[in-house]
């Protein structure tokens, strides 16, 4: 009986874990770095995803940002809000469905100055086909989709 009970603990905590808020800029569960670690600033200077450095980082909204050089950590500092990616860094796709998911830093694209992050490359394509409606279905749905 007590076994039953334990379980049923247990249980319980796993499922209502998706009750609580999510935080506002996507970290994955056990880290504290956004975007997984990439240079945000180096999607708008040169093109591409690029793994940023632990000697320049920033805590910016409670998380670790890194950058790849001491010009990108200073770019970021000027104007967090430029650089950042939209909806905290979760798949913009799953935001525009109403939903939140981890996003894969490798699979980006910029609108209208605007970093957007998916989960895949998959996903991707999917955002691809009609992003502007998607930017503006994810739009009305940030913050929301957090709770």
């Amino acid at each position: 009986m007590k076994y039953i009970i334990k379980l049923l603990i247990i249980s319980s905590l796993l499922f209502s874990f998706n009750s609580f808020a999510k935080d506002p800029i996507y970290t994955g569960y056990f880290s504290s770095d956004a975007v997984s670690g990439y240079d945000t600033v180096a999607y708008f200077t040169q093109s591409k995803s690029v793994k940023g450095l632990k000697k320049f980082s920033y805590k910016y909204q409670g998380e670790n940002w890194y950058f790849s050089n001491s010009q990108h950590l200073a770019l970021f500092k000027q104007d967090p809000e430029k650089y950042a990616p939209q909806y905290g860094g979760y798949c913009a796709f799953a935001v525009a469905k109403n939903d939140t998911a981890s996003s894969d830093p490798t699979q980006w694209t910029i609108e209208d100055g605007k970093l957007y992050l998916n989960y895949s490359a998959d996903v991707k394509q999917q955002w691809l086909a009609d992003k502007l409606n998607f930017i503006q279905k994810a739009d009305q749905n940030w913050p929301h989709v957090l709770n």
